[in-house]
């Protein structure tokens, strides 16, 4: 059988993503600019809709990665090729970034309307009520763009208290590695007690989903480097500069959205590898001493 090739691959990954990103960022466009979501959950399984839509789409041809951190981590502990590691992050990055575009062509006048009614202006401070439809912000800032009641840079204090980057930092960490080790499970073909041939996608899915009922109130829950910043270098470029992506003098984005992930997903493989994975045994060894 024919095999892909590495180009095949990298397109696979930035359509996957892409249509990922789309949906998942588009929901959050819908909830905060018109409402349309009548809580988290609902923008949760819109999320794990995504993510199946995406594997099911690509996966024959580039194991639907769609995530950095699974990239590096599935290269770390699965063998898969070093060589092609930078071309399919970057390939995620592109399909995030041409999501976020298109979603802000789509978008544009109520992103316009959103700031007029909360009073901000892109590019300052308090249109973090806009920017969070593509990146993400510790605390969950969703509370700011709720209503028509104006921006209040006091309440945001207030409410960064809740949420130091710490407890940022850890959620991302544990998200990740929560979806780390789901992933190494359920794509295992030692471990017998996986989902039936297919179904490791609908699974994948719904860990995400639960995922972000349960941390999408402190961090947004991203869980995926392009995700997060493929949307957030098209924002900045798109009006919010320094809001969407403050560069290095405030790195908190770069530590919890970026660093975070990779670390969990990286460590989320080992605990399956190394914790769970060799009390299976292949077909070739069973029954043996």
């Amino acid at each position: 059988m024919k095999q892909p090739t590495l180009s095949q691959q990298v397109i696979a990954e930035v359509l996957g993503t892409y249509l990922l990103v789309f949906f998942g960022c588009g929901v959050v466009h819908a909830a905060v600019l018109t409402g349309a979501q009548q809580g988290l959950w609902q923008v949760a399984i819109v999320w794990g809709i995504a993510i199946m839509l995406a594997a099911y789409s690509v996966g024959g041809v580039s194991g639907a990665h769609l995530n950095p951190a699974m990239t590096l981590a599935l290269s770390l502990w699965r063998g898969f090729p070093k060589n092609r590691v930078l071309q399919f992050i970057g390939g995620q990055m592109i399909g995030a970034f041409l999501a976020a575009l298109s979603l802000f062509v789509l978008f544009g006048p109520l992103l316009d309307a959103k700031e007029r009614e909360k009073g901000v202006v892109r590019g300052e401070p308090g249109s973090i009520v806009t920017a969070m439809c593509y990146g993400e912000y510790f605390p969950n800032p969703g509370g700011f763009a709720d209503g028509a009641e104006p921006y209040s840079s006091t309440k945001h204090e207030m409410l960064r208290a809740r949420v130091p980057f710490k407890v940022a930092f850890a959620a991302e960490l544990l998200g990740t590695l929560v979806l780390g080790f789901v992933v190494f499970a359920l794509t295992d073909e030692r471990n017998h007690g996986r989902p039936m041939s297919g179904l490791a996608p609908v699974f994948i899915g719904l860990t995400v989903a639960a995922l972000i009922s349960v941390l999408a109130p402190l961090t947004q829950a991203c869980f995926n480097p392009a995700r997060d910043f493929g949307p957030r270098l098209f924002a900045a470029l798109a009006g919010w500069g320094r809001i969407a992506l403050p560069g290095f003098e405030e790195t908190g984005w770069l530590t919890v959205y970026i660093v975070a992930p990779i670390i969990g997903a990286i460590a989320g493989g080992a605990v399956y590898e190394f914790g769970v994975r060799p009390a299976f045994t292949t077909e070739s060894t069973k029954g043996q001493p």
